[in-house]
């Protein structure tokens, strides 16, 4: 049972997503306790005890008009987002991209919330939830202090948390050659629902070397947990033999070539990944290789000679939420609604998504605490869209972190492609993505 509800709003996490949240909430006239372990204790990856600290890059990623993160600023600014405010004073030139230097930011957001009259910090460890008042927002991240993880796993009662960030490819189903790849299910079972690129023998193992050949991205210091046998590098089962990945992602056995007749030597399969279709992921393909060695490797594959990746593979140490079978829409715990969580634990990726977590748990907050009914931006919304792909319980049996892109973005209807191809432009990619993002403003401006 959930302890009686407090007056003053309990934010833990003073990162991007807890700074926002606590931020907005501030400003709307609400009393918050942000509780920030650092410099009592620090995690690995941080250096400073300042908030909103950037430990990798320090690029919010893209501002351009047509592009999906573009978007999600023009919606974050329309929002009155503080730390989008404190990105753009601390902005420094890198081309398309929302650059910053990131001690300047960081004093920004310090200064921001250490000013602000309704904002109470206090420099502790929370260990268990149930030390603190509801209403509570969680926005630790990744390194979540181990004695507050374990009680998070007590609280959802089951093996909820991942602690390592396995992501596969993710591509543009435009891009995808289906004069080569084709659908179908193994042994013809089922509905033909994975797309499969066949590789011969000699192709199979120019693809090996050039997997063994390709740059790594080596794990930090403290990124040493060992790799579930579920999420393995590729890299990492060609270790065990230059056959491995044929007995296992690359499998071949059932999926007859129907050029030929006969299964392939191997075979790659992409599955579906979004309800429009517009996105697959490689199965099986969860990746240390470098983004650029990424893309060339990939492209070797026959079918993707000329594959556009809306997401490229990572393997990072993360802790993470599957908040599809754990949270509700609003972001809050089944198991306790004023119990609501906010940025990468959640299950989004990047700095600015896990900043518009915060931003949307702040604005549910205030939508709850007023007694006004749940209502989210809309669904042809960036922000819309983000929120769906991480509770949207359709994804739970295959959730993974992400970003925001376009294949998160609904795709367009038939009168819509209707419209564009009075003028001709219905086969326009940036045409149609230009229709994307006028829906998506018209629609946020409304709900606004």
């Amino acid at each position: 049972m959930s302890p009686k509800l407090n007056k003053t709003i309990t934010v833990v996490g003073a990162g991007l997503a807890g700074s926002e949240c606590a931020l907005q909430l501030a400003h709307n006239g609400h009393r918050v306790v942000l509780y920030e372990m650092r410099d009592k204790t620090m995690t690995p990856a941080h250096r400073t005890s300042k908030f909103a600290e950037l430990v990798c890059s320090n690029s919010f990623g893209s501002l351009g008009e047509i592009s999906a993160p573009g978007q999600l600023k023009w919606e974050a600014k329309k929002l009155g987002s503080k730390i989008l405010e404190a990105a753009f004073e601390a902005q420094v030139p890198a081309g398309q991209a929302l650059g910053m230097d990131r001690e300047l930011f960081s004093e920004n957001v310090t200064r921001m919330i250490r000013n602000h009259p309704n904002i109470e910090v206090r420099n502790e460890i929370v260990t268990t939830l149930d030390q603190l008042p509801r209403p509570l927002v969680i926005a630790t991240g990744p390194l979540t202090h181990e004695s507050l993880a374990k009680n998070l796993q007590t609280h959802f009662g089951d093996e909820f948390l991942y602690f390592f960030d396995a992501i596969a490819p993710i591509i543009d189903t435009e891009s995808i050659n289906t004069e080569i790849a084709w659908k179908a299910d193994r042994y013809g079972k089922g509905t033909a629902d994975y797309f499969n690129c066949p590789l011969n023998k000699d192709q199979y193992h120019h693809f090996i070397q050039e997997v063994k050949n390709a740059r790594k991205i080596e794990p930090k210091h403290f990124e040493t947990t060992e790799y579930f046998e579920g999420c393995m590098p590729i890299e990492e089962m060609i270790e065990r033999g230059d056959q491995t990945l044929r007995f296992g992602p690359m499998k071949p056995v059932g999926l007859d070539d129907p050029r030929t007749g006969r299964y392939p030597y191997a075979v790659v399969q992409l599955r579906q990944d979004n309800k429009e279709g517009t996105a697959f992921n490689m199965v099986g393909f969860q990746t240390r290789m470098s983004y650029a060695d990424q893309v060339r490797v990939f492209r070797m594959i026959p079918g993707l000679e000329n594959a556009e990746f809306l997401k490229l593979g990572s393997i990072h140490r993360n802790l993470f939420i599957n908040s599809p079978r754990r949270l509700n829409k609003d972001l809050s715990s089944q198991k306790d609604p004023w119990l609501f969580f906010a940025g990468q634990i959640t299950g989004v990726e990047g700095y600015f998504e896990s900043t518009c977590t915060g931003l949307l748990v702040a604005t549910f907050l205030q939508q709850k605490l007023q007694d006004k009914k749940f209502d989210p931006p809309p669904r042809e919304t960036a922000l819309g869209s983000l929120l769906e792909a991480i509770t949207d319980p359709t994804r739970a049996e295959y959730f993974q972190p992400t970003n925001i892109n376009f294949a998160l973005i609904p795709a367009l209807t038939e009168v819509d492609l209707a419209e564009l191809k009075t003028q001709n432009l219905h086969r326009d990619k940036k045409a149609r993505k230009e229709m994307q993002i006028r829906k998506a403003k018209a629609q946020l401006t409304s709900w606004l």
